[in-house]
């Protein structure tokens, strides 16, 4: 979990570097979102190979792709590859094969927790968890920042190869799984189908309305759009005739299960997609370093850390898990909306603070959320039921991350067209429009540059304001969710053996 979560925090910190020397400000958001749709992409087949084939061994090949992604991310652009030109749209295809790996690392972590511990105590341990994930959120950016001033952005991914060896090594002599292999084959069909209907959900919120996509009414983005409700119709009955399904329809009949995988896509949503443009605020419009934009981040990863630990032991302690996404969504709501509040004269200690509040709300609800979709399953479904929390928090940041990009792409044209006219929007489109960092900024005439930040910090604003109108659904969503005790070892759960009846179906 180290591991997965560290990369794409490190890769956060050096994005206006990577985006400076490879060019292609219209395109920095997708080196997130092909990590995002990689990791949505692949988690159900992940989950399910666990589930068929026993987990090390499916772990461990998700590992083995990550590192070789991280390798190529690398190389992104150099002459190893021709140095054609074409660096950004090499990082974006390797970012996806990383991701692919990642999925499994997610995956994996958290279906490895269930075999091995209870519901009833597994709060604690995802907690803790949690905190290994709010840890490398801090070490992320700051190892990132400190890569990026000193060495070379391409070590924001050669770091992955030396923590990822002595990781797969030590898991090959350490880790020993009960193996639950079946015969059944893998539902190929319905995961084909299922990726062709992600993929053009992502890829028409990324391109409709950009100025390097397409029309909103264009027959490309109808096209997807298209594509996209066929692929999930003709899903259903796949899914309904396979043996061993990718994404078991029978579990969605349980409320708890539907109620916290929505949830889950709107904390994803919000979060994933407003957290993308922090390092952009504090280092273009506050004039902050990598390395202090690392820091930065500081005040949200540690509230979310303490908080995680604090949530695990209670739901351990009490069995009670209810109130928590509720508290969580709320708090993080508010944090998003004293986000929005920012502007070009906002100092960076009360972004700060801002970012703490936000970082508590997460606290609340990063762990509960897989807690509730694995209680509402039985073991048998515990990889799918795991898969599929991660892939619906992951598809939303997808969406998020996309959608936002979109508001963040027309809102500042929009802002540099009214401040400096129509030929000025296209200011950070072209060849070198994509060089966006505080020294080409430097050169401009003081007007100019003064004008452009405050555009840039209205837009972020913007795009966090948007969060919020996301982010405000989610404690709502957690207020009609059933209390269902936490199965304990007296159940058998942990042995593999079958679970308590779910009392939480649709009624």
């Amino acid at each position: 979990m180290m591991l997965a979560m560290l990369d794409n925090m490190i890769v956060g910190t050096a994005m206006p570097r990577i985006v400076g020397e490879l060019n292609g400000l219209e395109y920095f958001t997708w080196v997130t979102t092909a990590y995002v749709l990689g990791t949505t992409v692949s988690t159900p087949i992940w989950g399910k190979l666990g589930d068929l084939y026993g987990r090390k061994n499916i772990f461990l090949s998700s590992i083995v792709i990550f590192l070789a992604g991280s390798a190529l991310c690398g190389m992104a652009g150099s002459s190893l590859f021709g140095g054609t030109g074409d660096g950004m749209i090499e990082l974006i295809a390797f970012r996806a094969l990383q991701g692919l790996g990642a999925g499994g690392l997610i995956v994996g972590v958290m279906s490895i927790i269930g075999d091995l511990v209870p519901p009833r105590e597994r709060g604690q341990y995802q907690g803790i968890m949690a905190a290994i994930m709010s840890l490398a959120m801090i070490a992320g950016p700051l190892v990132g920042g400190f890569i990026t001033d000193n060495l070379n952005w391409r070590w924001a991914f050669y770091v992955n190869l030396p923590i990822g060896g002595v990781a797969l090594i030590w898991l090959i002599l350490k880790l020993h799984l009960p193996k639950h292999r079946t015969e059944h084959r893998i539902d190929w069909l319905g995961a084909g189908v299922l990726t062709v209907a992600i993929t053009a959900i992502v890829l028409i919120t990324s391109w409709g309305g950009q100025e390097h996509g397409y029309p909103w009414g264009s027959w490309q983005i109808l096209g997807l759009a298209a594509l996209a409700i066929v692929a999930l119709i003709v899903f259903i009955p796949i899914e309904r005739r396979a043996a061993e399904p990718i994404l078991p329809l029978h579990v969605f009949a349980n409320r708890n299960f539907t109620l916290i995988n929505v949830l889950g896509f709107l904390l994803g949503f919000a979060m994933f997609g407003a957290i993308t443009f922090l390092p952009l605020f504090q280092q273009i419009v506050q004039g902050s370093t990598a390395t202090n934009s690392g820091l930065l981040l500081l005040p949200m990863m540690a509230s979310s850390m303490v908080v995680s630990l604090f949530v695990g032991r209670a739901i351990t302690k009490t069995g009670k898990y209810k109130p928590y996404p509720v508290i969580g969504g709320v708090i993080m709501a508010f944090g998003m909306w004293l986000l929005s509040t920012q502007d070009v004269h906002t100092p960076s200690w009360r972004t700060g603070v801002y970012i703490a509040v936000l970082g508590l709300g997460m606290g609340f609800l990063m762990q509960t959320t897989m807690l509730i979709a694995q209680n509402s399953v039985e073991q048998k479904d515990l990889g799918v039921a795991s898969s599929a929390s991660t892939f619906f928090r992951s598809i939303g940041g997808s969406f998020g991350i996309s959608l936002f990009g979109a508001i963040f792409n027309s809102r500042l044209a929009d802002e540099l067209a009214a401040k400096f006219g129509a030929q000025a929007a296209g200011m950070t489109a072209g060849s070198g429009g994509g060089q966006i960092n505080r020294e080409v900024l430097n050169s401009l005439p003081p007007a100019v540059k003064a004008g452009f930040l405050e555009a840039l910090a209205n837009t972020i604003a913007g795009v966090f304001l948007w969060s919020v109108v996301f982010a405000v659904i989610v404690p709502v969503i957690a207020l009609f969710i059933k209390h269902v005790p936490l199965r304990g070892r007296a159940t058998g759960a942990a042995a593999g053996e079958k679970a308590e009846p779910v009392t939480a179906a649709f009624e």
